[in-house]
């Protein structure tokens, strides 16, 4: 069987009649890249539990920097007119920028940071490129939540992700405290694949970004996963970093307190996990949510 083969090959099928949880056949650590900055517990839990935090990642005065950069971008009109702005659906309020680091050099830095991308290599066992990156803005009172998903079983029907092989780093711009909508994580539950039911409708993500209701799991495979490996929260100061599987069961509430929760978040994919046509989708989706552009990153 050659690689190309194995590329296109569905080992994950999704999106069918009926939901189902399905075995993972590939690691979470990649072997090929021994040495960078996540330490060997960080690697074992990350291997373990699907995520691990990376404390201080940021500096205050870098989490003020970056503050800035998101500020701005959110009060620039032209930004807030492209398609790469995504808003609440009950308000005007700015819920996500896409390809931010294709627009904002700050941003474009950050991910060349040995911090950063040292890490996702290390993680990957490979080059990698940057799947996805934006900047996520759930402001107080207002801020609406994400439910349950795996970003996998949508990027692998919508986009053509052969495998879980990518990493997504979410880095905190405001303190992530348990009552202001901060991520929810289901330990382990990486796993399992969950497969989801129903026909992917056509220009899906138009909706999806807002509120996903295609591709999210069924209340009674939830509870199952839930029940036997519990639920995780992170928290903690602006400036961390959770870095977590692309298979992660995870989720938000809504923020209704008046304390805003922001991150810069990207995704990297091993560039040996390069996208294929849409697995579960009658076509892929648009280039500032699913790069097909498989430059590896450099300093």
């Amino acid at each position: 069987m050659t690689v190309a083969d194995v590329s296109t090959q569905d080992r994950y099928p999704t999106r069918g009649a009926e939901s189902a949880l399905l075995e993972r056949r590939d690691p979470t650590v990649w072997p090929g890249t021994e040495l960078g900055p996540a330490s060997t517990e960080d690697l074992v839990a990350h291997e373990t539990r699907g995520f691990h935090i990376a404390e201080g990642l940021l500096s205050p005065a870098e989490v003020q920097s970056y503050w800035q950069e998101l500020d701005r971008l959110t009060r620039d009109p032209r930004v807030r007119s492209d398609e790469r702005t995504i808003v609440e659906p009950d308000s005007d309020e700015v819920r996500s920028i896409f390809e931010v680091h294709r627009t904002s050099s700050v941003i474009a830095e950050l991910i060349r940071d040995p911090r950063v991308l040292d890490r996702a290599r290390q993680i990957l066992g490979s080059e990698v490129y940057v799947h996805q990156s934006r900047i996520n803005y759930m402001p107080g009172f207002k801020g609406g939540g994400f439910y349950w998903h795996s970003d996998f079983e949508t990027w692998h029907a919508e986009d053509g992700m052969p495998s879980p092989r990518a990493v997504s780093i979410s880095i905190a711009l405001t303190d992530n405290h348990p009552f202001n909508g901060g991520l929810m994580i289901v330990p382990g539950a990486h796993r399992t694949f969950v497969a989801c039911a129903g026909e992917t409708p056509r220009d899906n993500y138009k909706s999806s970004l807002r509120q996903q209701e295609v591709g999210v799991p069924t209340r009674e495979d939830i509870t199952r996963l839930v029940y036997e490996h519990g639920i995780e929260q992170f928290t903690g100061a602006a400036g961390s970093a959770l870095w977590f599987d692309s298979n992660c069961l995870h989720g938000s509430g809504n923020n209704i307190t008046p304390f805003p929760r922001s991150n810069i978040f990207v995704v990297f994919n091993s560039v040996e996990n390069a996208l294929v046509d849409p697995f579960a989708a009658q076509e892929r989706r648009p280039e500032f949510i699913a790069s097909h552009d498989f430059t590896p990153v450099t300093r």
